[in-house]
């Protein structure tokens, strides 16, 4: 598939005086300039402190939450946390209860299940809640939209706060207290936090009003880092505040469960990539497949017999994960090859028995391979569920407004939905969406490269690639920078892993560098040595036997003009 490369325009003048002024090499420079970082938040972003956390009672309703939570520790209220069974909700549990419970007040929490209960609040929660005698219900990454379940829990006399970090519609739940920054009267410098940074901001709070060591708070940023990350929120801010901080922590992290599932991911060093593909989906296919109960005991758990038991389980969970994931994926391939869906604006794929806890990833997976948006449906009864994911420039949320004569319910946003139909309307909602995909020209939308700097072969060093470590951690908002490679000769090349990977030496004059390509292996048809090819990737070191050698992770190829 096509792909525009765009690189970002670099001002000379402007890279040397930020990389005078800041120490820093202009390669350094050029791409904080590329990351739009106003100049009086660089050394923040470069080199962030504790210092550099905003006032917590900036945000919404947070004094009135306080005020409360202590009221109710004073007086050893039953205290109940509702939270949400992913890597967000798990951590912000954690988090909110052991913090809790280190002032004395033991502290339940309600996980709803993700096959059987959906997402956030339910009225029969709430009635087992209030069976089991709780009188104050504390909502973590969930919450924000639940007006009838909010009222129904009033009439009961069960009284809630609510913390959320998702977006607010017109009305407001009847709560106690709401704290989220994405509500309308926010003045909370830092839109963008993730469930878990919410959470970190309230017993940030209630540490300054209890007048306690902040270190009471702080010893919590291993997990609220391990949250904020995986919840892909922008890495700025804030959350870059959390993250870089967290990941200090989480070195060398005291938490038995955390420590257990970084030795089980076999990741050697701790940055944010260990996060999201070692740690992060692990403690998800726990929620996934049902059993989110046993990723919040992991980390809850001082047993290093019952840590290990639960680490294995997490394991299991995940390797089922991946094998309900692949038959899935399987499957959908074969629809689409078969009906010849990639030829359509959109895809639109059901299947019976897919689980619901995986089809999100395999949409995501299916909208990667074809850059389309799809919808992957799970058929039930007389029903179809499933998830859907976008790409960018095209509002899938927006989109499904358009269709809800087709439609039970769906929520969510631009880039990801879940959704309810009638298993006899499928094929009309199919039809309905393919046209609306067709009026919005979707068809015309390339996906683009963003590319840091063009640079020659000559001008990297171990210690430039060294650099860009100040840059870390990398996601949403902070992306790895991506550099451009022109003019460079094949020196040597073939494909790896049953033709899935390309392996590649490129030589520029007397310069040769190693660069690896994951899923391109289909490029050894297309390339011979001698060719000359532009190249878009990463730069990293790759270790092999005690010897580090540069390489470019290759992202893009095309013939050199």
């Amino acid at each position: 598939m096509n792909k525009k490369w765009q690189i970002y325009d670099i001002e000379e003048k402007e890279v040397e005086r930020i990389s005078h002024k800041y120490n820093i090499n202009k390669l350094l420079a050029s791409i904080i300039l590329n990351r739009k970082i106003k100049e009086k938040d660089i050394e923040v972003f470069l080199n962030p402190t504790r210092k550099n956390f905003h006032n917590p009672f900036l945000m919404p309703d947070m004094n009135i939450a306080v005020e409360r939570i202590i009221e109710a520790i004073s007086n050893k209220e039953k205290i109940i946390i509702y939270g949400d069974y992913d890597v967000d909700g798990i951590t912000s549990i954690t988090v909110l209860k052991s913090f809790l419970e280190d002032r004395g007040i033991q502290v339940n929490q309600y996980i709803p299940n993700r096959l059987k209960e959906g997402y956030g609040l339910n009225k029969k929660a709430i009635d087992e809640i209030v069976k089991n005698k709780y009188n104050l219900m504390i909502t973590v990454d969930c919450g924000i939209s639940a007006i009838e379940e909010v009222e129904y829990a009033n009439l009961l006399g069960l009284k809630t706060i609510i913390t959320d970090h998702h977006e607010v519609g017109d009305k407001l739940p009847n709560a106690i207290a709401i704290v989220d920054a994405k509500r309308k009267d926010n003045k909370y410098p830092c839109r963008d936090l993730a469930g878990v940074g919410v959470v970190f901001k309230l017993i940030q709070a209630i540490g300054i009003k209890l007048g306690l060591d902040e270190k009471e708070y702080l010893k919590y940023l291993d997990i609220v880092c391990i949250g904020t990350i995986s919840d892909i929120v922008p890495l700025v801010d804030e959350n870059r505040v959390i993250a870089k901080l967290g990941l200090m922590l989480v070195q060398q992290t005291k938490n038995m469960g955390l420590k257990s599932l970084l030795l089980s991911s076999g990741y050697k060093n701790i940055d944010s990539n260990t996060i999201s593909f070692g740690v992060a989906p692990r403690i998800n296919a726990c929620g996934r497949m049902g059993h989110a109960e046993e990723a919040l005991k992991l980390f809850l758990s001082k047993n290093i017999y019952e840590v290990n038991e639960l680490t294995k389980k997490l394991n299991e969970y995940n390797s089922l994960r991946q094998e309900k994931e692949k038959s899935i994926y399987e499957d959908a391939i074969k629809q689409i090859e078969e009906k010849k869906l990639d030829e359509k604006n959109a895809i639109i794929i059901g299947g019976e028995n897919w689980h619901h806890g995986v089809i999100g990833i395999v949409s995501s997976k299916i909208t990667e391979l074809y850059f389309k948006p799809s919808i992957l449906l799970c058929f039930e009864d007389d029903l179809a569920k499933g998830s859907g994911r976008s790409i960018p420039g095209f509002d899938l949320h927006e989109a499904l407004m358009k269709c809800q004569d087709t439609i039970d319910k769906f929520g969510g946003h631009a880039m990801a939905i879940g959704i309810t139909i009638k298993k006899d309307k499928f094929e009309e909602f199919s039809k309905e969406f393919e046209t609306i995909t067709k009026q919005s020209k979707i068809e015309e939308i390339i996906p683009i490269i963003n590319i840091d700097a063009k640079i020659n072969l000559s001008e990297i060093s171990k210690e430039i690639v060294e650099s860009l470590k100040q840059l870390e951690p990398f996601g949403e908002g902070n992306k790895t920078p991506i550099f451009a490679f022109k003019n460079l000769k094949i020196d040597s090349i073939r494909a790896l892993s049953e033709g899935k990977h390309i392996k590649m030496t490129l030589k520029e004059e007397n310069t040769v560098i190693n660069a690896i390509g994951f899923n391109l292996g289909y490029l050894a048809d297309e390339y011979i040595i001698g060719d000359k090819i532009d190249v878009v990737g990463t730069l990293e070191i790759n270790s092999f036997n005690g010897v580090d050698n540069l390489q470019i992770n290759i992202k893009d190829v095309m013939k050199s003009i």
